[in-house]
């Protein structure tokens, strides 16, 4: 496993995945634990009807996970200038189900996946908002779920952060793979370190039991050629596509210059989404607030 070329048929992701964590470069690399509550709340969340009681009880577990809901829920992005909310009832019912279980996962994951780097400064920041954007897209986009949309955009560079506190020299590869532009970032990973954080993140997705799809697209995620040829499975193409618009819209909130992924892709993203050039300068403009709420 040297490139994030192949496979891209998601069976023969999730198999590659399972035999290189077995006996292959990702053997060594310590991959969080998915958190107790979490496998709780994907529980109850995988019920055809959740059990609300279910959800709230996971909530009051942590105190601190309470705060992050009550939290958000009084955010300008919900609260909309009414009564602050002040128990988990109250914020489950201003944020709604999947926007009470997003912000748990949130909460979970950034307490589960430590970043202590300098070179990784505001990664759950970040992460947080290209979730909101993925999320956001997904409300605009006919037949994509939200919840994926989410989730996708929340865990896409979890590699990162798992590489920097479990391979040694990482840190070292995260410098020179942004300064070098002879060669782009994995392929630096892979020179060395002999995998990615594209594969790495997936694996976490896997260990931690995300969606197949959330899965692939992470692994998939460096690999754009699959928006031209369609290898990958429609529902993976369209998370990737996904991602790459919110990459785009968070570097244009930060005053970044785009990158060369989207230099290279950006359109066929667009192509890929029916998205076009005026949807994407009209999302921007909403996009902006949910960043700023955010």
């Amino acid at each position: 496993m040297t490139t994030a070329t192949e496979p891209t048929c998601i069976d023969d992701i999730l198999t590659e995945l399972d035999q290189a964590r077995k006996n292959g470069p990702l053997h060594d690399i310590q991959i969080p634990p998915c958190p107790a509550l979490l496998t709780r709340l994907q529980n109850a969340m995988s019920q055809e009807e959740p059990d609300l009681n279910e959800v709230a009880q996971i909530a009051s577990c942590d105190v601190a996970m309470s705060a992050a809901l009550l939290r958000a829920s009084n955010s300008p992005l919900y609260a909309a200038g009414g009564q602050p909310a002040q128990t988990i009832g109250q914020a489950m019912n201003r944020l709604g189900l999947e926007n009470t279980a997003a912000v748990m996962l949130g909460f979970l994951a950034q307490r589960a996946i430590k970043v202590n780097s300098k070179h990784l400064m505001r990664f759950w920041e970040r992460c947080t908002k290209r979730a909101l954007a993925m999320a956001f897209m997904a409300n605009k986009l006919p037949g994509v779920s939200v919840d994926l949309a989410h989730t996708y955009g929340l865990f896409c560079h979890a590699g990162l952060a798992v590489m920097a506190q479990s391979v040694r020299g990482y840190l070292g590869t995260l410098i020179e793979a942004h300064a070098r532009i002879d060669r782009s970032f994995v392929e630096t990973e892979n020179a060395n370190h002999k995998t990615d954080h594209a594969v790495v993140g997936a694996l976490v997705a896997r260990v931690w039991r995300l969606s197949s799809s959330v899965t692939a697209a992470i692994r998939l995620h460096h690999d754009l050629e699959i928006l031209k040829e369609k290898r990958a499975q429609s529902e993976v193409n369209t998370l990737v596509a996904m991602g790459l618009l919110a990459d785009y819209y968070m570097r244009r909130h930060e005053g970044l210059e785009q990158d060369v992924d989207w230099k290279t892709q950006g359109t066929t993203a667009m192509e890929w989404l029916q998205v076009s050039g005026d949807e994407l300068l009209a999302w921007e403009e909403e996009l902006r607030e949910i960043f700023e709420s955010a």
